[in-house]
């Protein structure tokens, strides 16, 4: 089984996971599943606000993961984080997901990943709030549960280390 479809089961697992996860406040669980998700980001990058375009996080018999910096602002770091599954940079980048980090209150939030939208492009009308903070906890639970991942999984970061470079090594 490669590492593509090893990826797809598990977030096969944490998607029926997430449906049986349904806190009764989501909205102070989802600020302590961003804040989670913010301090966990850090301590798998640590040298992430030092990042200028990308970088490449490696651990043994598993596939790159891959940060790239989308927007930097004083106070907010938007990044997309993905893995690699080929040697090829053309190859499967998943689940591919878009992060806004906020320095200041040290959250990180979900935006999107490869399957899920933005939700000012999945719910046109701001009134089913309900429906919105569901969306949200299921984003960023699934983010919680992959930074586990692969912090368990003792990938590194170097930050001088770019996907150009990784190309060419592979």
């Amino acid at each position: 089984m490669g590492n593509s479809q090893r990826l797809c089961q598990l977030q096969r697992k944490l998607i029926t996971t997430m449906a049986l996860v349904n806190p009764v406040n989501k909205s102070i669980c989802l600020e302590q599943v961003c804040a989670s998700n913010y301090l966990k980001l850090f301590r798998l990058i640590p040298e992430l606000t030092s990042v200028v375009d990308s970088a490449i996080g490696l651990a043994p018999h598993h596939a790159a993961l891959h940060i790239s910096i989308i927007e930097k602002t004083p106070y907010t770091i938007t990044v997309e984080l993905s893995h690699c599954f080929s040697g090829d940079l053309k190859g499967l980048f998943a689940p591919a997901v878009k992060i806004r980090i906020y320095q200041d209150a040290q959250l990180a939030e979900v935006l999107s990943d490869h399957i899920r939208g933005e939700v000012a492009q999945v719910f046109k009308d701001a009134g089913p709030s309900r429906e919105i903070m569901n969306y949200k906890w299921r984003l960023n639970y699934f983010l919680q549960k992959w930074l586990d991942h692969c912090l368990n999984k003792g990938y590194l970061f170097n930050i001088n280390l770019k996907t150009a470079v990784l190309a060419d090594t592979i």
